[in-house]
């Protein structure tokens, strides 16, 4: 029998980067992950990228993450817009500030991450393991893995993902609907820079993404299409889904060419009625998972990071059990409000722009174009953007823990 402050079920990069903000500030963490390494760090681009928002990209360099993968392709601005017509909203920071985010292959992100874990004495990654049986009582949290190991700690964090089975065996109930959508990925390559802006074009058919990665002549595309029609367009020569990657793009990135495989997934939407339980506390996909419309998925989950790990950091130092209930709570407020309002957000923009006929299309156009004439409206869009609104965790601020 080991024991720990925290067993952390689910190894992806939320739950690696939790334990990683934890052992910083000084807690014993297992992580438990049925994957295997081989597979999940595969060095080959699949097309799957994530945008780092800016106060997520301090929380990286804060916990030593940041400098094991260098500075991605920073987000110069973002351009926003109804089809490939004029009008619109730019994003763009002034020349003295930060950029507002950082483009990463999610493999880069998982490489980094482990190669963090794995020199934190504090951290103990049980990668491939899979928990057999799990206890959860008044007084401590009990994890049996198949090989008949067992772990104990104060604190059980369910990471999982989406079908966290952590937070389904804690009963606890969640909304969740689907889309009649589906996201099609691929990386290509295109003949004229992107200057490192990403880009959000809307179409009636469902938004689609071109989101800059480094080179500076290449980028990861999101492909929103309606569930019926996905099938068809990935079934395509690679040659005729060029042509319509391209139709899309309208041309201004030049001649294109895919290099990655195409896959895809179901759009989907889900909220957890609570975060927390009996020495129970979730985090990231376990807790919320949102239409990826705005790219703000993974910085949700590092929100979560953020404050639980503060939370968590806070009470051992006042000499606290780590599952006491009322820290818990504090946890469940925080995070509260913020997913609720970022998942209610996605779900409008979503239903909004997937509205049909000329009236909608100019009301958003009318839309767009107000945010980009008001000023103080625009920089609450970009702080959103950036994840920086709201009571920040001093781990989102670049502080230590």
């Amino acid at each position: 029998m080991t024991r720990y402050d925290v067993i952390l079920l689910g190894g992806g990069l939320v739950g690696q980067t939790l334990a990683l903000a934890l052992a910083s500030g000084g807690l014993r963490v297992a992580v438990v992950d049925p994957a295997d390494p081989a597979s999940v760090l595969a060095p080959r681009f699949d097309g799957r990228a994530s945008a780092v928002s800016s106060s997520s990209w301090r929380m990286l360099q804060t916990i030593g993450v940041a400098e094991r993968l260098g500075p991605g392709c920073a987000i110069a601005g973002i351009r926003v817009s109804e089809g490939l017509g004029g009008g619109g909203l730019d994003f763009q920071p002034a020349p003295e500030d930060e950029p507002l985010g950082h483009m990463f292959e999610n493999r880069e992100l998982r490489v980094a991450l482990r190669a963090a874990v794995l020199e934190q004495p504090l951290i103990e990654l049980l990668m491939p393991a899979v928990p057999q049986a799990v206890e959860r009582n008044a007084t401590e949290v009990s994890v049996t893995l198949a090989d008949g190991r067992v772990l104990k700690a104060a604190l059980l964090i369910g990471a999982e993902g989406r079908r966290s089975p952590t937070r389904d065996a804690a009963g606890i109930k969640i909304a969740r609907w689907q889309y009649d959508h589906v996201a099609m990925i691929a990386g290509i390559d295109h003949e004229k820079p992107h200057g490192n802006t990403a880009y959000e074009i809307f179409y009636p058919a469902g938004p689609f993404a071109i989101l800059p990665m480094l080179p500076g002549t290449r980028s990861a595309i999101v492909w929103t299409v309606a569930t019926k029609d996905a099938e068809g367009f990935l079934a395509l020569s690679e040659r005729a889904y060029t042509a319509e990657l391209e139709k899309r793009m309208g041309g201004f990135l030049g001649a294109i060419k895919l290099i990655t495989p195409r896959s895809s997934y179901p759009l989907g939407f889900h909220h957890a009625t609570t975060i927390t339980g009996e020495r129970l506390a979730l985090v990231g996909d376990a807790a919320h998972g949102i239409h990826p419309i705005a790219g703000q998925g993974l910085n949700l989950g590092f929100r979560d990071v953020a404050a639980l790990a503060e939370v968590l950091v806070d009470g051992a130092r006042l000499g606290l059990d780590l599952g006491d209930a009322q820290l818990l709570e504090r946890y469940e407020r925080w995070r509260s409000v913020d997913t609720l309002m970022v998942a209610a957000s996605t779900d409008t923009l979503t239903r909004l722009f997937g509205m049909p006929g000329r009236s909608a299309s100019a009301v958003r156009r009318f839309g767009l174009s107000a945010v980009q004439r008001i000023p103080p409206l625009k920089r609450r869009f970009m702080a959103e953007a950036r994840g920086e609104s709201g009571a920040l965790p001093r781990l989102l601020q670049g502080m230590t823990v």
